[in-house]
């Protein structure tokens, strides 16, 4: 596992041992930031879910402005600190040690781009969406990204207030992206 692009290009990471945490590869890795390429540029980047933090690092090295790292398992938080460390990222990184759930209402930056890997077992995507709705940290253009299982279905997610607006699927897992409907009142 290494850093694609960017300023950070090429640094090796490493990953917390054991089956606790699924890094995405670097193949799905980078096909996920060709599609957000042009979003990346001087934005705040949440990745809830972090693992080993390789996808924070990534939009840090591709022109992130700052970068918040949420994880709750202590040995991915060291591998986290250890990689934003490696790749000289930081006086742009913040790394919570907390539930992605509890985060979310420590985080005061408005988020341009949202990325969450929960584990596929916890089924938490449209309750984490609900929370983001009462944190301060949308606003109408923030793209929110899950990583799932090819089978699971996100489409309740749309009742909250949210347009699924595109879906990447690999083998075995997909990339679906939302917004705010436009009819939103944030």
């Amino acid at each position: 596992m290494r850093v694609i692009a960017g300023s950070a290009r090429s640094v090796p990471l490493i990953a917390p041992a054991g089956f606790d945490t699924r890094p995405t590869t670097d193949k799905i890795k980078e096909t996920l930031f060709n599609m957000i390429n042009f979003d990346l540029p001087d934005c705040v980047f949440i990745d809830l879910y972090s693992g080993s933090g390789a996808i924070g690092i990534e939009a840090l090295s591709r022109g992130a402005k700052h970068a918040y790292f949420v994880e709750k398992n202590r040995k991915a938080i060291e591998c986290i600190k250890l990689n934003v460390l490696k790749c000289k990222f930081e006086d742009r990184a913040t790394i919570i040690s907390r539930s992605a759930s509890d985060a979310l209402y420590e985080i005061h930056s408005k988020a341009d781009i949202i990325f969450m890997d929960p584990p596929y077992d916890l089924m938490e995507e449209e309750n984490i969406m609900k929370q983001l709705l009462t944190s301060k940290i949308l606003h109408e253009d923030t793209i929110i990204i899950i990583e799932a299982a090819m089978e699971r279905d996100l489409r309740g997610i749309e009742e909250l207030g949210y347009e699924l607006y595109k879906e990447k699927f690999y083998k075995s897992n997909k990339h679906v992206f939302f917004r705010l409907k436009n009819d939103s009142n944030l």
